[in-house]
């Protein structure tokens, strides 16, 4: 999907400004989506260096000069549909300036240690005082409040504490993290919620509000059916690779060329997949015939049921599970992925117009929400850092304004 960054399409938060003084990707990831809904995202960098992932490479685009830019994959990922301000807020002056420009903004966004923008007269307590109506979202590692507020948080950190690593990877092999920043992204889409329902309850009452939000907290909520199979139990669940703890069969097998997901949902399924690979007679064993006796007996069951799946090509097994409405599928690679003509249908991939790059655009991941009256547009490629800074400050201040903290 071609993007024209000119467009303007009006979107469901149209109207709305973020002030956004996060970095990484979690609050990113928030103002990212915010932005795809038609916010108007003013992106706050330190000037000369910007956001930690400009950095984050290779892979880099590539510049007019065919040369690598500074702008990192990893940085285009969640910073589109921004404009970027370099302002230095540890200069008085930097720091005035910012405190002058949030009474134009509905949100701020922040992911600085607790109390790091205290002394910058850029905290909640600060800013509300002056501005009651204002939404104002913290993102960190571990929260305003407990034991650990005052530690530093990353992705792996949060994955790690908050339990995710434990059920992941190989029964034999050491603890794993997701293979991207999930805790992040997750973190992400829970502010993104947070500041939603701020915004309704500001409609009703005018008032503003803060908004707390922990990577490990985010992180401890999507254990979901692992965190309550323990709190239920308490047993801790192991490490079952690719099994599931509450499904069986419902996971990766190996094919005679390669890898398969299979998905049984219920016991019928079970019945009709046994047919697929040729053992009818392991549905009526009473050993398997039912989910709960299928999970006490997945030791048995599965070595028996991955020595019939790897007889198959692993393309013949996918058609014959879709035949007979069976959850399975192939485990694509990111080339894969990216050439499915299911991803060209949904719009998933978008190129946006860029000026800066050698080809003229960049190649983005599209926005998977899909709105019948307000589309996800995109109006603008991620930006250089303080591509913007006199443009903003002259919509704000007027055209003769300049300060010397940019």
């Amino acid at each position: 999907m071609d993007a024209n960054p000119k467009q303007q399409t009006q979107g469901a938060l149209s109207g709305l400004r973020v002030l956004d003084l996060s970095r990484i990707l979690a609050g990113p990831s928030c103002t990212q989506l915010l932005g795809d809904l038609g916010a108007d995202i003013i992106k706050i960098e330190k000037p000369g260096l910007g956001d930690d992932t400009r950095a984050w490479g290779p892979p880099y685009v590539t510049g007019v000069d065919g040369k690598p830019t500074a702008e990192s994959a990893y940085y285009l990922c969640a910073n589109r549909n921004k404009r970027s301000v370099a302002i230095d807020m540890s200069t008085d002056e930097g720091a005035d300036t910012l405190r002058a420009m949030v009474p134009h903004f509905d949100i701020v966004v922040e992911n600085f240690k607790v109390g790091g923008l205290a002394k910058y007269g850029l905290d909640y307590e600060n800013l509300s005082a002056d501005h009651p109506g204002l939404i104002y979202c913290s993102i960190t590692g571990f929260g305003q409040t407990g034991p650990n507020a005052s530690k530093p948080g990353y992705d792996i950190l949060a994955q790690g504490f908050g339990g995710i690593m434990s059920l992941t990877g190989d029964p034999d092999g050491e603890p794993m993290k997701v293979g991207v920043g999930i805790a992040d992204v997750v973190c992400g889409l829970y502010a993104t919620t947070a500041i939603l329902a701020a915004l309704r309850h500001r409609d009703q009452t005018g008032q503003g509000q803060h908004i707390d939000l922990a990577l490990a907290d985010a992180q401890v909520s999507w254990l979901v059916n692992a965190g309550t199979n323990y709190l239920t139990s308490r047993n801790p669940q192991p490490r079952l690779g690719n099994q599931h703890p509450n499904i069986v069969p419902y996971q990766v097998f190996g094919t005679k060329d390669g890898h398969v997901i299979v998905a049984v949902g219920n016991d019928t399924q079970y019945t009709r997949f046994c047919d697929i690979v040729g053992r009818p007679d392991l549905a009526t064993d009473k050993r398997f015939a039912k989910n709960v006796d299928r999970v006490a007996f997945r030791d048995i069951l599965i070595p028996i049921l991955a020595k019939e799946i790897a007889q198959h090509p692993k393309d013949w097994l996918v058609s014959e599970m879709e035949t007979a409405k069976i959850p399975g599928g192939p485990i694509n690679t990111l080339p894969e992925v990216f050439a499915s003509d299911q991803v060209a249908a949904r719009d998933m991939v978008v190129s946006v117009e860029d000026s800066h790059a050698f080809s003229g655009y960049v190649d983005l991941i599209g926005n998977p929400i899909k709105l019948s009256k307000t589309p996800i547009t995109y109006r603008q490629a991620p930006p250089m850092c303080g591509a913007h800074t006199q443009e903003i400050l002259t919509e704000l201040f007027g055209s003769d304004f300049k300060i010397k903290g940019t």
